[in-house]
Formats: structure tokens, sequence, C-alpha cells
């Protein structure tokens, strides 16, 4: 029988590869979509993959249980993937109240639907290597202790222990990737790689003359979307649940990960950054470094792309957005 995916954050970069993977291997694809006057806009990623046509978009909010439960009684879904967050760690010193909503309590609202409407699906939640925070080993694996720095990484946590504890009392099959950071030509213009490979791209083409970036000497594990969706998926193959960090196992200053970037365009990074304070984070996570070899261990699952390959791929993705489209982002 045809297996049935409902995604939460279907409409964000790891929703739409997710969507892309799932329709590939057969699955009818559902999305929890909040109501929206941009709407016909919100879905320019899975049109981007082509599968746009290909997936039945649902109204309902994380806010509201009751809308969460009839979307998981209607479709009656075989896994749930709850990638919706408020995800911008910048934001979530501006509207701590909204992140702890959305990315910390509507976790529990998911978990609450699936525990009435759907007992026997099998529950991704979206965990985050922000959970590690001001480091406490120099690897960080499913073992290490958390020590959140911000709001975002604050609700992200509320979000992976209550993952754990309706997994542990309700015997749910719900299991928590630990992610590291994950990019694409997808990711949102506010994400300091996106930010980079549009920079580039409109200096390359005569739009911009500078790029301001806050702290780039910090440290990042960077990997592809589309090979971390692929490990969301195996980890609801698994016949018991458990949490697994999903990380490439390198990490690369932002400086290093702009030279990437300037050079595939053939421009001078020292020509055209400034460091601009104002993008400093009142508390910095200075590096972030994942051990994942328990998912490639159980899971079978490595990273395929490499930062390289990932950093071109996104600055040829923006040279071909704005060369169509000058003004767009």
């Amino acid at each position: 029988m045809t297996k049935r995916a409902l995604l939460t954050g279907i409409t964000g970069q790891d929703g739409a590869y997710l969507a892309q993977l799932l329709l590939g291997k057969g699955y009818e694809v559902y999305g929890v979509i909040r109501r929206s006057s941009h709407r016909g806009v919100e879905d320019h990623r899975l049109r981007w993959l082509g599968v746009a046509n290909d997936v039945q978009l649902l109204d309902g909010d994380l806010g509201d249980l009751s809308s969460l439960l009839r979307i998981v009684q209607e479709v009656k879904p075989d896994e749930i993937y709850n990638l919706a967050a408020q995800s911008f760690v910048a934001s979530s010193w501006r509207q701590p109240i909204l992140t702890a909503n959305i990315t910390a309590v509507a976790v529990a609202n998911m978990l609450e639907a699936m525990r009435i409407g759907a007992p026997g699906a099998r529950f991704y939640q979206a965990s985050s290597s922000e959970m590690y925070g001001l480091i406490q080993e120099p690897m960080q694996s499913e073992k290490t202790p958390f020590y959140p720095r911000s709001p975002y990484a604050v609700a992200k946590l509320y979000g992976h222990w209550i993952t754990v504890n309706y997994r542990e009392s309700f015997g749910l099959h719900a299991s928590s990737g630990i992610l590291f950071n994950h990019e694409s030509p997808l990711r949102g213009i506010e994400f300091v790689t996106r930010k980079v490979t549009d920079g580039v791209a409109r200096i390359k083409l005569g739009l911009a003359k500078e790029l301001r970036l806050g702290n780039i000497d910090a440290k990042r594990d960077w990997g592809h979307a589309r090979d971390y969706v692929r490990a969301m998926w195996l980890m609801l193959q698994q016949e018991t649940p458990d949490d697994y960090v999903v990380a490439t196992g390198v990490t690369t200053t932002v400086r290093d990960m702009c030279r990437i970037a300037f050079a595939h365009a053939g421009l001078d990074m020292e020509a055209h950054v400034v460091i601009d304070p104002k993008f400093y984070r009142p508390a910095e996570v200075d590096i972030l470094l994942g051990d994942s070899s328990k998912a490639r261990a159980a899971l079978g699952w490595a990273p395929e792309t490499s930062l390289d390959q990932l950093i071109r791929e996104m600055v040829d993705a923006d040279l071909e957005r704005l060369k169509r489209e000058p003004g767009t982002r």
C-alpha cells in the first residue's frame, strides 16, 4: 500500500527537499501550511524543485491543536515529520515568545495530535545542533550535554525532550534528528550561507559592491539539506525509535566559507567583505562539530556533498536567480 507522509514546514528548505525525496519513493505527501495572504507565493521552494503540483497542502496552524488533530485524522499518515519552527536564531531574541510557542510548544501539540489521532504513525522531530551552544565536548554526540545559548536553542531543547518524553511515556515511534547546519540553494536569505552566496552573486553582476557580515571566525559543521533529509527518512524506517546526530564531522569558519564562494565567482573576498558589529549575536556559539558515527553505523547514512560543492551550487543558483530577476531574493 502507498505510504502517506504528513509534513509541517513543507514550504521550507528541508520540507521541500523531503517532499521531493518521499515523492520519489512513491509516498503520498501532505503538508500543513498556515493561512496566509501570500497564498501562491509561499510554495516557491516546492516549485523550484518541480514538486509543487504533486503535494497536497492543508490549512492548519501549529498553535491550534484542533486543526492538527483534524488533519491527522483526515490524512491518517504513516509518517509525520515536524520540521516547522521559527528557525532564525537572530530573530529569537527579538521574538522570544513567538519562538517558544512555535518552536517548542507546537511540538507538544503535534505529538498530542498524533497520540490521539494516529498513535501507530512514526514521528520525526527536527532538533538542532544549536542546543549544544556553549559546547561541553570538542565533538558533539547524542550523549553530549546541552547548553543552549539563544531563545531558539532553548525552544528546540524543549521540542527535543518532549519528543523523548512522549516516546517513553506513550510508546510512540518518535525520533529526533539533531541536525547540524545544513544549507542549499533553497536556504532563506537571512541565513549566513545564503546571505554570502546571494551577496557574491550580486557583486559579480554589479548589483552590489560590499557584503556586510558579523563574526566570520565562528565555526560550523555545514552539510547539504538534500543529504540530511535522507537521514530523516532513514530514522523512521528503523524498527526502534531513537535520536541521532546528523553532521559531516568537518568544521569550517564563516571566513573560509566566504573564500569558497568568492573564489568560485572569481572575486577577491578581502575587497568586498565588511565586518559590521550589528550582526554579532548577544551570546555567540563559537564552534559546532558533530559526531555522526551513530547515524552512519545504525542508519547506513553518510553525506554525499562536500562544502565546496554545496557553496558552488548555491552561488550558481543565486547567479541564475539574479540574471532572471535582478530584484529577487
